[in-house]
């Protein structure tokens, strides 16, 4: 009989899972919005979503530092509250500069509470079932990827179905956000947290993580700065002739991919090394890039979004159970909040090339990543194991 998961990691699931929910019913809607909508240039894309995300990054740092010392809970419900309130906020914009704002806040309550609630997960999970525990969560975070569009399909066509009609739908989001909000108080905590010892004194950054900690963060950093938001490829739907509804559907199609395989993957990696499973998800992503910079005609968009679903269940919830393997108990909080920070720091990066060189249809940055990463992939499984070798490589 298998192992039953701890309670937390349950009750966070299905936090994430209502909260994604309201996320994702308006990921898709974005870019639309924001270009179609508001007439803003695809640059603004790339900026929204980039200064989203570095936001995001560095509250998952500070948050990650705090979750070693402080009660964990409070931040996790604050951090998911602030995004929930968010959302509104977006539907009353009529220039593009105030959906800047009111997403930087809504990554901002991501960031605040990533770190602590991942920290709960590792915490509460033994090594053995790590990845499994990860795995659960990822799928039942994007379970709410998949349930969210749809919802917010069946609001779009009761309003007419007409791209001008999407901004209902920022209001409709913010019921399933403030039901994660009120499960969080589901969530027990010890009374005393690992690090809630005098161990916040000053020493280099360096020396409060291992080494082979280190070097897996650089690796990963490289992949972040070509690992642009999902967003630009909903235009390069869009570009190949996908329709407001269909984009939808495909984006449904990725997330359904993404959850079905995340806790199988995460169960994986509890039995063969992780980062084998990370590198092979690497390939499917280079994979699916190569094949949307390349392919001329839309039908090619499902399967392609499928396939990329495979490669954020092969390297979502399996990169923060490697992450944690190398990180000792009482910085599990920091560390996943720096692994985060960064990984969401390179997606800046990412998003600003991506932007100014997406020139219409978006060809050129999606080659550029997609080989990029072939050879990312390619360095993992060749030389994986010297970046998790303690001491020097």
């Amino acid at each position: 009989m298998a192992e039953r998961l701890p309670r937390n990691v349950v009750v966070l699931s299905w936090v994430s899972f209502f909260q994604d929910a309201a996320s994702e019913m308006l990921y898709p809607v974005m870019p639309l919005f924001l270009t179609s909508v508001l007439g803003a240039p695809v640059a603004v894309v790339g900026l929204v979503e980039g200064l989203g995300e570095a936001a995001a990054s560095v509250m998952k740092i500070v948050s990650g530092r705090l979750a070693d010392v402080r009660k964990r809970r409070p931040l996790v419900a604050f951090g998911y509250g602030l995004s929930s309130l968010a959302k509104p906020l977006i539907g009353f914009a009529q220039i593009w500069p105030f959906v800047l704002i009111a997403r930087v806040v809504d990554r901002t309550g991501k960031g605040i509470r990533t770190s602590p609630r991942d920290a709960l997960i590792a915490d509460d999970t033994p090594p053995h079932l790590r990845g499994r525990a990860f795995g659960f969560h990822r799928a039942a975070d994007t379970a709410g990827a998949v349930c969210g569009p749809l919802i917010g399909l069946g609001v779009y066509e009761l309003l007419g179905g007409h791209t001008s009609d999407i901004r209902p739908l920022f209001f409709v989001a913010f019921i399933p956000a403030i039901i994660s909000v009120a499960l969080v108080v589901l969530v027990r905590e010890a009374k005393t947290q690992p690090a809630a010892q005098p161990e916040l004194r000053p020493e280099p950054l360096h020396a409060e993580y291992p080494r082979q900690f280190w070097r897996v963060l650089t690796f990963l950093t490289v992949f972040g700065v070509v690992n642009f938001s999902d967003a630009f490829l909903i235009l390069r739907a869009k570009a190949l002739g996908l329709g407001f509804v269909a984009i939808i559907g495909a984006y449904v199609l990725y997330n359904l991919t993404y959850a079905s395989l995340s806790y199988p993957a995460g169960r994986l990696s509890d039995r063969i090394p992780r980062r084998i499973i990370f590198a092979t998800g690497l390939a499917v992503f280079a994979a699916a890039y190569l094949g949307l910079g390349v392919v001329t005609t839309s039908g090619w968009v499902w399967p392609l979004l499928a396939v990329y679903g495979a490669f954020t269940a092969l390297t979502d919830g399996v990169g923060k159970a490697w992450i944690t393997d190398l990180l000792p108990p009482e910085r599990h909080g920091s560390g996943l909040g720096l692994y985060q920070g960064v990984i969401g720091a390179g997606s800046l990066v990412a998003g600003v090339w991506a932007g100014l060189a997406w020139h219409g249809n978006g060809r050129i940055p999606l080659l550029i990543s997609g080989t990029v990463v072939a050879a990312l992939a390619i360095l993992l499984l060749v030389g994986g194991k010297r970046l998790e070798r303690p001491g020097p490589a």
